[in-house]
């Protein structure tokens, strides 16, 4: 199923009702629930394939859905239906947040959008810094953000390591600068992703290799490369990191949302809220014991009837549509 999001067509003057950062079944969830209540909804999706969900080969155990689905799938049906009852989605990643502004604030490379409520949903994808020098050098180098920081090293080499979707949606706009781009997988790329970089000539790809060390003192000087049967140097001046972990996605909140001890939000369990009023987190980023769609879909609704409840009670909603969540019917 293909769908036309129209996306980055949100205007970002306008202040909504609600805003979701991150676009799988929790926070496309909350979406369906606000936009069908009338409330002006922007969905903010780093990439429709970025999330586990997104990865997901298969899946036969969805309520609702008897046949064998992928996860990439389910996720054009749940965005679709966002869609029809009026949810905006643009495809950005969210750079930093101010979410105790009135109203609060959602900076992403391109635009700052403005909201009454705010629902994090932005998953569990994450990953501590791992490889040797990765740490030292973020912001020296090591990036996690095309957009952001590609143009930075025009005429120059680079390395780009990782074999997800995003990494290939991502590698011509690195392409475009770079005078010579080292693609490092970590794994085996999609037939997609190979077609992807045989249409760019300054594309090096190191089949099977993996980045040993990050090299570099102030800046990034160079990569360690474990290859088949030897380790090589490889001078570069920047480094795009496409690896994926288990941890909360949650660096764009500058510790501004109360976490647990093990880095997830704390929230009320039974409605998603947070400790700043107005602010809920849905799915993975709550590290919920049982990780599953239907249970990240469960609490993005539980989290779109709060903000709901939130924007009446505070009389601070932009709709002028009485109905409201709980008492829309069907529900």
């Amino acid at each position: 199923m293909e769908l036309n999001l129209s996306l980055g067509t949100a205007a970002p003057a306008e202040v909504y009702d609600t805003i979701i950062i991150g676009g799988g079944p929790a926070g496309l969830s909350a979406a369906l629930y606000t936009a069908r209540a009338s409330r002006k909804t922007l969905v903010i999706d780093m990439h429709p394939g970025a999330g586990a969900l997104g990865m997901t080969e298969r899946i036969d155990n969805y309520p609702g859905v008897p046949e064998p689905i992928s996860g990439r799938e389910l996720l054009d049906r749940f965005r679709e239906q966002a869609l029809k009852f009026g949810a905006e989605i643009v495809q950005s990643q969210v750079v930093t947040t101010d979410l105790r502004s009135d109203p609060k604030q959602v900076i992403t490379a391109d635009n700052v959008f403005q909201g009454r409520t705010v629902i994090i949903a932005s998953g569990a994808m994450g990953r501590t810094p791992s490889i040797a020098g990765e740490a030292a050098l973020i912001g020296r180098g090591v990036s996690y953000c095309a957009t952001c920081d590609a143009p930075f090293f025009r005429g120059k080499d680079v390395a780009v390591v990782g074999h997800s979707e995003m990494m290939a949606d991502e590698l011509p706009t690195i392409a475009n600068f770079a005078a010579k781009v080292y693609l490092i997988p970590h794994g085996k790329l999609s037939p997609e992703s190979k077609e992807i970089v045989t249409q760019h000539p300054q594309v090096v790809y190191l089949e099977g290799a993996r980045v040993v060390k990050i090299l570099g003192d102030d800046f990034v000087t160079g990569v360690e490369v474990k290859l088949a049967n030897e380790t090589a140097v490889y001078p570069v001046s920047g480094v795009f990191m496409y690896l994926t972990g288990n941890r909360p996605v949650l660096d764009y909140l500058d510790g501004s949302v109360q976490t647990t001890e093990k880095g997830c939000i704390a929230v009320n369990m039974q409605d998603g809220a947070t400790q700043i009023p107005g602010v809920f987190a849905a799915g993975d980023v709550t590290c919920t014991p049982v990780r599953q769609v239907v249970v990240a879909a469960a609490q993005g609704t539980l989290a779109a009837l709060a903000a709901d409840r939130y924007l009446r009670k505070t009389g601070r909603s932009g709709s002028t549509s009485p109905e409201s969540v709980d008492s829309a019917s069907g529900l």
